[in-house]
C-alpha cells in the first residue's frame, strides 16, 4: 500500500462525526486541565478512532463504500501494523501527558474495536450486540473517561450518567444509518448488522424512535436555553432525515453513501456547533 492509501483508510474526516461526544464531555466540565484536554483530543481524534477505521478496513477489505470513503484502495498487511502502532502511540501519549487511568482506557477502547472486525470474534456479526457496544463505547465511555481525565478532582460518577447516556443514545441513533447502504457488502461477507436485520425502512424508523428518545433525554437534562439551541442546531438535521426518509420510502435506491453521509455531515456540525457553544457559554 501507498502511504496515501493507508491515509485515506485512516478516514481522519470521520472523526468529525465522532467529536460532540468530546465537546458535550468538555461543555459538561467545570475548570478543566486544558493542557490535558488538548493531549485527549489528539488522542482519540488523531489516532485511536482513525486506527480503528483503519483495522476495520484490513479485516473488512471492502470493495464498495464505506464511511467517509466512496472508493477504498486495496488493503495489505501495511495497514495493520499502521493501526497498531498508532493505538501504542496513543496510549504512550495518555501515560505521558494525561495519566494512567485514562491511558487504561484508551487501551480498553482499541481491544474492543478490534473485536468489532477481527475475524475470530467480529462483533459485527451480531446485530444488536455491536450495536450496544458501539455506541456504549463511542458514546458513554469516551463521555466519563474524558471528563474524569480532565477534571482537576475527580467527579461523582451520578452526575456524569446521564449525559453519559445522552452521547450513547446520539450514536445508538445514527449507528443503523451507517450501515444503511452496505447491505450487499455486509451480507456477502456474512455479517447480520442492525441495519440489513431491520431493513432499509426500519432502519429509518429504529433511528427516529432512537433519536425521539435522545430529544426528550436532552430535553431533560438541559437547561431550558441549551435546549432551544439543541432544537436550533439539529433542527437541519431532522429536516434532511424526514426528506431522505421520505424519498427511500418510495425509492430504496437512495438510500446510498452519498446521502448517509450528508445526514452524518449535517448531524456532526450540528452538535459540534452546539456542545461548543455550551463550552463557550460555560466560561
Amino acid at each position: 500500500m501507498t502511504p496515501k492509501a493507508i491515509l485515506l483508510h485512516l478516514r481522519l474526516p470521520f472523526s468529525l462525526f465522532l467529536m460532540p461526544v468530546y465537546w458535550f464531555s468538555l461543555s459538561q466540565t467545570r475548570d478543566f486541565d486544558v493542557s490535558k484536554a488538548l493531549w485527549i483530543f489528539v488522542v482519540w481524534h488523531l489516532l485511536v478512532y482513525p486506527a480503528s477505521n483503519a483495522y476495520n478496513s484490513y479485516f473488512d477489505k471492502d470493495e464498495g463504500s464505506i464511511g467517509g470513503l466512496e472508493k477504498p484502495p486495496a488493503v495489505d498487511k501495511k495497514l495493520f501494523y499502521t493501526a497498531w502502532v498508532m493505538d501504542i502511540l496513543a496510549v504512550v501519549i495518555s501515560l505521558i501527558w494525561v495519566d494512567y487511568v485514562f491511558a487504561a482506557a484508551v487501551l480498553v477502547y482499541g481491544l474492543v474495536s478490534k473485536s468489532y472486525s477481527h475475524t475470530l470474534i467480529r462483533l459485527k456479526k451480531y446485530p444488536f450486540l455491536s450495536w450496544l457496544i458501539v455506541g456504549f463505547f463511542q458514546g458513554a465511555f469516551v463521555y466519563i473517561s474524558t471528563q474524569q481525565a480532565i477534571s482537576p478532582v475527580p467527579l461523582p460518577m451520578t452526575g456524569s450518567l446521564l449525559p453519559a447516556l445522552l452521547s450513547s443514545m446520539m450514536l445508538w441513533a445514527v449507528y443503523p444509518m451507517t450501515q444503511i447502504y452496505q447491505h450487499e457488502e455486509d451480507a456477502k461477507r456474512g455479517d447480520q448488522t442492525l441495519s440489513l436485520l431491520l431493513g432499509i425502512r426500519g432502519t429509518f424508523l429504529f433511528t427516529a424512535s432512537i433519536y425521539s428518545l435522545a430529544a426528550v433525554g436532552f430535553w431533560y437534562y438541559l437547561p431550558y436555553r441549551h435546549f432551544l439551541f439543541f432544537i436550533m442546531l439539529t433542527a437541519p438535521t431532522l429536516v434532511f432525515f424526514l426528506n431522505w426518509f421520505r424519498k427511500t420510502w418510495l425509492d430504496e435506491s437512495q438510500a446510498n453513501f452519498k446521502n448517509t453521509m450528508r445526514l452524518n455531515l449535517l448531524a456532526s456540525i450540528g452538535l459540534n456547533v452546539l456542545f461548543i457553544t455550551l463550552l463557550v457559554m460555560q466560561k
